[in-house]
């Protein structure tokens, strides 16, 4: 039944040693990450946000979330309304192909998103940031580089930012902590600029009444009879001095151009007024005359 010729059996053939646990491909984690939303698993499609603690979301899956009063998962538990997220501004990968449709496989070997200013590939491999304020998205190295010149200045769009509007995407548990207070930091401004705005209407609302308070000064409004009396002098010297014109003299019925002092005697004789045509005894060269028809 077997063993024959003095066949000796090893000890991994006659003890079970206990099977290593399965673990996890660290690439294929990192790259999951980074690709799909944290709401619904699914890829990421645009627009992108995040959430306070750098987690990635497809916008539009988080606004069906909200609209359906959904509960949401523990890891967007403090996701409860739109302000809680910040929709992105990444720079696209040019080298980045959507989809080989040769094949039908997605491209694994290039990220679809870069860094603007230095062209790390934002993939995991390194750490990448995103401003609260604006929602820009550059490289940690890139920014640690420019802090130094433009300190408090977004180096795309020149925005300003403070200390808790960056926020680490895809950080480490130590990062996570660190967003968490940043949260606190940001709610709480937004709580004492209400105040400032409350207190700046409740002060011009105070103002008002003293304003009114005092007493109006009366004018009196000019009735219609002394309009008529401040009009109609203007109005009869303008029509004097319209009828000394000149011009206004040549328009009526008893002007002649033969009694112009101004006008030439070779003008004149161009009418039948003038004593040429008076005197003259053939027709008119036009129709004929009138003086001798």
């Amino acid at each position: 039944m077997g063993c024959d010729g003095g066949t000796i059996p090893r000890r991994d053939e006659l003890v079970r040693v206990k099977q290593k646990p399965e673990q996890k491909d660290k690439d294929a984690e990192r790259e999951f990450r980074w690709r799909h939303c944290t709401l619904t698993q699914q890829r990421l499609q645009e627009p992108i946000a995040m959430c306070g603690m750098g987690r990635l979301y497809s916008k539009q899956s988080v606004i069906e979330r909200l609209l359906e009063k959904e509960p949401m998962p523990e890891t967007a538990a403090h996701v409860k309304s739109m302000k809680d997220i910040r929709q992105l501004n990444p720079t696209p990968n040019p080298a980045f192909l959507e989809e080989d449709k040769s094949n039908g496989l997605l491209d694994t070997r290039h990220a679809p998103y870069i860094c603007k200013l230095i062209g790390l590939e934002m993939s995991g491999k390194f750490r990448f940031v995103a401003l609260w304020s604006c929602g820009c998205v550059v490289s940690e190295r890139a920014l640690k580089q420019i802090k130094g010149s433009a300190a408090s200045t977004c180096p795309l769009c020149q925005a300003p930012y403070s200390v808790e509007d960056v926020v680490v995407l895809n950080g480490s548990d130590e990062d996570l902590e660190l967003m968490r207070v940043k949260m606190e930091m940001r709610a709480s401004k937004r709580k004492a600029s209400k105040k400032e705005k409350k207190g700046a209407k409740k002060v011009e609302v105070k103002a008002e009444p003293e304003a009114e308070a005092q007493e109006p000064v009366a004018l009196e409004k000019p009735t219609s009879s002394s309009k008529v009396k401040a009009v109609a002098p203007i109005k009869r010297l303008g029509a004097v001095n319209a009828m000394q014109d000149p011009e206004m003299k040549r328009l009526k019925s008893d002007f002649s151009v033969a009694k112009d002092p101004k006008a030439s005697d070779v003008y004149k004789s161009l009418f039948t007024s003038h004593k040429t045509e008076k005197d003259q005894e053939r027709a008119h060269w036009v129709t004929y005359n009138p003086f001798y028809n």
